[in-house]
């Protein structure tokens, strides 16, 4: 049996704790209980998973009974509050299951991505060193089973795999798990026989409940450590600032991903609604499920909604179950915004990260200029300061790196040199976003860090120029980066999606557009790239440090030409 890990989390300090307190964001519920007590009293609500394959119609509290034997399943193998359990599955019940049960019991829920390969999961493994991995045996062309086995290392603490049939096989594949000391066996056999918990293990409060990983904008991704206050908080938070929609969400973000997580299987808890996923993100199928079952989407990142627009038979029964859609997790174009407002869709744009999840947003009954084109102001008791490179708060209206804190910020990282680089003494939190604030508190982001080009010295906002390349009529999708300069150090270079039909845009093309827009000439793109797809994290947001080391010679991506 191994013992339960002690994680290196980043202290608060004494007065934010006293003040969380104080202000009711922080209780001594733990998830686990604020999630038992909601599903006891939705039982009849509707949980159903949309999907071409695998469709599934049941009630919460048929899968809260499952949730509960899956955690009286773990408890008689031993497993204590403090323990990690992982699991890799697509959008369906059984992650419901593990991830509401793992929380009952105390357990510390670690979800993993469903496409996540060797590498990744590799990593997880390695650094989260879960005790039971709970995996489908297949989602699409990924074969998690033979990942699974390139993944697993000697010095793992796994003990269990269990092996949901998500293919429809029907039959236990075989495993060569040489280097696993420990038991593979279906899922639904892990469950039988278990007869399911009474109820809620109460642990503290201030311990790890979960450690969601970054999406991969980075080399490897990160675990994010929240705390049953943090993450119990952002629960709390994200939910008393929904519009008054009653009508059911539609999740597609992968419930392995913070986004997909919060708004498929938690939130919908909270707000006592019914659960509806979606397996696979198909706007055609989106489109008849809305109508089947009067639901809403479309909120996310830009590509959920735009997929939505975009899409043949998009028509005005999808725009009324559109009423009010949430952006963010990625950049939020205005002429997005300004597109969907025009249909008379009311836009918020917010702000957060896995490591800070709720920290800006706005109502829908505030002013639509300042929701839909600024990214919101700084939810209830979240502070934010813009600070210059050396630290010191820059004046109202200028750029510079965004600092937060609040109740939902997460407790550290897996690795904890992370931690001390990203979180000072004082309980600030390093985004590595560059934004403005208003005199009325408003955020703007205006970039990432990494997403600034500097071309000779002079900083361009890739935001500035997707943001107008993305008005050209054939253009779908635009992600701007820095590309090599042998003599400027940078340009910006243009990777774009087209609309069907439609010819491919050139570098002279743009350059004509952007000069017509009035865009100085050294931030126009000197490439422009014509793809059929961006490569994308779980949330939708391009990747663009794959396009970064495409144009540094490691993939040779379509080119138009540089401009001379």
């Amino acid at each position: 049996m191994t013992a339960a890990r002690r994680w290196a989390l980043r202290p608060t300090p004494p007065e934010l704790v006293e003040r969380y307190l104080a202000e009711g964001w922080w209780t001594e519920d733990t998830l686990g209980e604020l999630l038992d007590t909601r599903l006891r009293d939705d039982a009849a609500l509707t949980f159903r998973v949309w999907s071409a394959t695998r469709p599934t119609t049941s009630t919460v509290g048929a899968v809260h009974e499952q949730a509960a034997r899956f955690a009286a399943a773990l408890a008689a193998r031993g497993l204590d509050p403090g323990d990690v359990v992982a699991f890799q599955l697509p959008n369906c019940a059984e992650a419901a299951v593990v991830f509401w049960g793992a929380a009952m019991l105390g357990l510390v829920v670690v979800p993993i991505v469903h496409f996540y390969g060797p590498r990744e999961v590799r990593h997880i493994l390695g650094e989260a060193r879960p005790r039971v991995l709970v995996t489908a045996d297949r989602t699409g062309h990924v074969d998690h089973l033979a990942t699974l086995a390139h993944s697993v290392a000697a010095d793992d603490d796994l003990e269990v795999v269990a092996v949901v049939d998500v293919s429809g096989a029907g039959a236990m594949p075989s495993l060569d798990l040489a280097s696993l000391d420990g038991e593979v066996l279906p899922f639904a056999d892990l469950l039988a026989g278990h007869v399911p918990l009474a109820g809620p293990l109460h642990t503290g409060p201030d311990s790890p409940a979960l450690i969601a990983y970054t999406s991969g904008t980075t080399a490897d991704p990160k675990g994010v450590i929240h705390t049953h206050r943090s993450i119990v908080a952002e629960v709390r938070q994200l939910g008393d600032i929904q519009p008054p929609e009653r009508r059911p969400m539609l999740t597609g973000a992968p419930v392995g991903h913070a986004i997909g997580m919060l708004t498929g299987l938690l939130l919908p808890v909270y707000r006592h609604q019914p659960i509806h996923l979606i397996d696979a993100w198909d706007p055609s199928a989106i489109l008849d499920a809305m109508v089947e079952a009067d639901l809403t989407a479309g909120s996310g990142a830009t590509f959920f909604l735009t997929s939505l627009l975009d899409a043949p038979g998009f028509g005005p029964e999808h725009i009324s179950r559109m009423r009010w859609i949430g952006l963010g997790g990625a950049a939020v174009p205005p002429a997005v915004t300004d597109r969907a407002t025009a249909l008379g869709i009311s836009v918020s744009r917010s702000y957060g990260s896995t490591e800070h999840p709720s920290t800006t947003g706005a109502r829908h009954d505030l002013p639509q200029e300042r929701r839909a084109r600024t990214d919101g102001r700084p939810l209830t008791g979240v502070e934010l300061r813009i600070v210059d490179d050396a630290g010191t708060d820059v004046p109202t209206g200028e750029p510079g790196e965004i600092l937060s804190r609040g109740p939902d910020l997460f407790a550290g990282y897996a690795d904890p040199a992370l931690t001390v680089v990203a979180v000072d003494a004082d309980g600030w939190y390093r985004t590595g976003d560059i934004g403005v604030l208003d005199v009325d508190g408003w955020l703007t982001i205006t970039d990432r860090k990494k997403d600034v080009i500097i071309r000779g010295g002079e900083n361009i906002s890739a935001a500035e120029v997707e943001d107008l390349v993305v008005r050209m009529p054939a253009v779908v999708e635009v992600a701007v980066v820095a590309a090599p300069d042998e003599r400027l150090g940078e340009h910006a270079a243009a990777f774009v999606r087209v609309a069907p039909g439609a010819a491919d845009p050139t570098v002279a093309d743009v350059a004509a557009h952007l000069g017509a827009a009035g865009l100085a000439r050294q931030k126009w793109p000197e490439e422009v790239h014509v793809v059929d797809d961006l490569p994308r994290t779980p949330s939708g947001k391009v990747k663009k440090h794959e396009l970064r080391r495409r144009l540094a010679g490691d993939a040779a991506p379509e080119s138009t030409g540089p401009v001379g």
